[in-house]
């Protein structure tokens, strides 16, 4: 467990927990799920000592759950938000090995794997749960300790502008989350550009099927993880501005206001985005299979219009192997002549009356 307390303009790197929050500040606890059992005392010490009640069992279990999905929910005293984030992939390297379509699924379509990040917001404490390894804590640390001037021991004084409150903390670093998936959309745009031509280039054989429709389940799942994620977001915009004006001051709830509102904005965008890349596979697939059909029914007219031109001279050829004795032409000298040459006028004259009604013409490829 990682305590850091933020003061006006300074962060400080803190061993032990303070016995109350830092003036006009606040301290963040942030520890990896794997070992929020083992901690859950200290944590609960710190919630009761900082932000003035533990919590609550259900909302310990909801924070321990590492496939807990986007959530929101809330108390007189904190506010619980648990955001899926991407994982990174290093993190996906280590899950386990796809099975069936998947296997042949391409990268981009395998990055979209999340995981669980909790945060309880109090109003001089934030406790956030990340996974082993999370890059969104170090991001952040780092994005400080980069900017800042060490004046001495665990104290150091930081140029850039550091959050404020909890709230605003959780909210920087679930808009870091958000990029990533804004980031996400450039690689599966082109991926599903790459089918379509593929799908949409004259005489395709595209035999990936397996992988399109396992991409197709996959963008399905990203859009109902964004929309969790939007609702859960909603609902923390709703209960912020549903507290009494005194509450806290006008211009920090301005703040939060606008930096909730820029983050749902993002995931609207990633929403919209998701099931445009949905509506564009469905019709390219929709297109492939009407070209498809549409270069069957060509060959269908053309092996129609070539068995209607044989079909006089089948009957012409029937008629003279009849086993009659007299049949005109057939004992004379230039009968078989006569009978070829009248099945060839036949031929050339069904042949260029089909070539005009355009049942032998080449459709444009």
């Amino acid at each position: 467990m990682q305590i850091v307390e933020f003061s006006p303009g300074t962060l400080r790197f803190a061993e032990e927990l303070p016995e109350r929050a830092p003036e006009n500040g606040f301290v963040w606890l942030f520890l990896e799920r794997e070992s929020l059992e083992a901690e859950l005392p200290a944590v609960q010490r710190a919630a009761q000592r900082l932000g003035g009640s533990q919590l609550l069992d259900l909302h310990c279990a909801d924070l321990i759950n590492a496939a807990h999905p986007s959530h929101y929910d809330y108390t007189s005293v904190y506010d619980l938000i648990v955001f899926r984030r991407l994982a990174t992939q290093e993190e996906t390297a280590t899950d386990a090995e796809p099975n069936g379509p998947a296997r042949s699924m391409p990268a981009a379509f395998r990055r979209i794997s999340t995981r669980a990040v909790g945060f309880a917001v109090f109003d001089r404490l934030l406790v956030s749960v990340h996974p082993a390894g999370c890059f969104t804590a170090r991001s952040f640390l780092q994005r400080y300790l980069s900017d800042a001037v060490h004046s001495d021991g665990l104290t150091t004084t930081v140029r850039s502008r550091l959050p404020t409150t909890p709230a605003d903390l959780m909210l920087r670093m679930v808009n870091v989350m958000v990029d990533s998936y804004l980031e996400l959309r450039k690689v599966l745009s082109q991926q599903l550009d790459h089918w379509q031509q593929e799908l949409l280039r004259p005489g395709s054989r595209f035999s990936n099927w397996n992988a399109l429709m396992a991409a197709r389940n996959e963008l399905h799942m990203l859009e109902d993880l964004c929309e969790e994620q939007h609702d859960a977001m909603q609902e923390w915009l709703d209960t912020l501005r549903e507290q009494p004006a005194g509450a806290m001051p006008q211009a920090e709830r301005d703040g939060l206001v606008a930096r909730s509102r820029d983050v749902i904005e993002h995931i609207q965008r990633v929403v919209h985005h998701v099931r445009r890349l949905e509506q564009n596979a469905e019709t390219v697939v929709q297109i492939h299979f009407s070209a498809q059909s549409n270069r069957t029914n060509d060959i269908m007219r053309i092996l129609t219009a070539l068995t209607a031109v044989f079909l006089p001279l089948n009957l012409i050829a029937g008629i003279f192997g009849m086993n009659f004795e007299f049949i005109p032409l057939i004992h004379q000298q230039d009968g078989f002549w006569w009978a070829m040459g009248a099945m060839a006028v036949i031929a050339v004259l069904l042949v260029v009356l089909f070539r005009r009604k355009r049942y032998l013409a080449r459709t444009g490829r």
